[in-house]
C-alpha cells in the first residue's frame, strides 16, 4: 500500500501524494471538495481523499510516532478536522477512533497497543475533534 510522507517541523508531517481511505459507514452529511480533504460517497460508506501536501502531528500524547501509527494518525487527524468543520457529525467521533485502531492494527501494531492508543484518544481527545 504506497503511503509517503515528508518530516516537517513545527508541525511533523506533510503528505507527499493524495492518499485515500474508505470508511464504512453513513458518516458524512453530504458530499466536500476542500483543499486538502475532500469526501465522495461510496456503496457502503465514503471516501476519504487526503490531498497532497496535507500536514498532521502524527500520534498525540504519549503516543510515539512508529510505521504501524502513521497512516492511521493521518486517516484519523483528517476524520477530526472533518468534525471540526462539521462535515462529520460529533456523533461518528468513536467511528473514527475505532478507525484509527482498525490501520493500527492492518499496519502491524499489537493489538493491545492499538487497544491503548483507542483508549487514549476516546478518554482525552474529544476536544480535538470540537
Amino acid at each position: 500500500m504506497a503511503f509517503s510522507y515528508r518530516d516537517l517541523r513545527p508541525y511533523k508531517y506533510q503528505l507527499l501524494e493524495d492518499y485515500e481511505h474508505v470508511c464504512e459507514g453513513a458518516w458524512a452529511r453530504s458530499e466536500f471538495d476542500g483543499s486538502f480533504l475532500s469526501l465522495s460517497r461510496e456503496a457502503k460508506g465514503f471516501r476519504i481523499v487526503v490531498k497532497r501536501g496535507y500536514a498532521w502531528d502524527g500520534a498525540s500524547g504519549p503516543a510515539i510516532d512508529t510505521p504501524t501509527i502513521m497512516r492511521a494518525s493521518l486517516v484519523h487527524d483528517a476524520l477530526y478536522q472533518l468534525m471540526r468543520l462539521r462535515i462529520i457529525p460529533q456523533a461518528f467521533r468513536q467511528r473514527a477512533d475505532e478507525v484509527l485502531r482498525e490501520i493500527s492494527i492492518e499496519d502491524g501494531m499489537s493489538v493491545i497497543r492499538a487497544t491503548y492508543v483507542y483508549w487514549a484518544v476516546r478518554l482525552f481527545a474529544s476536544g480535538a475533534a470540537k
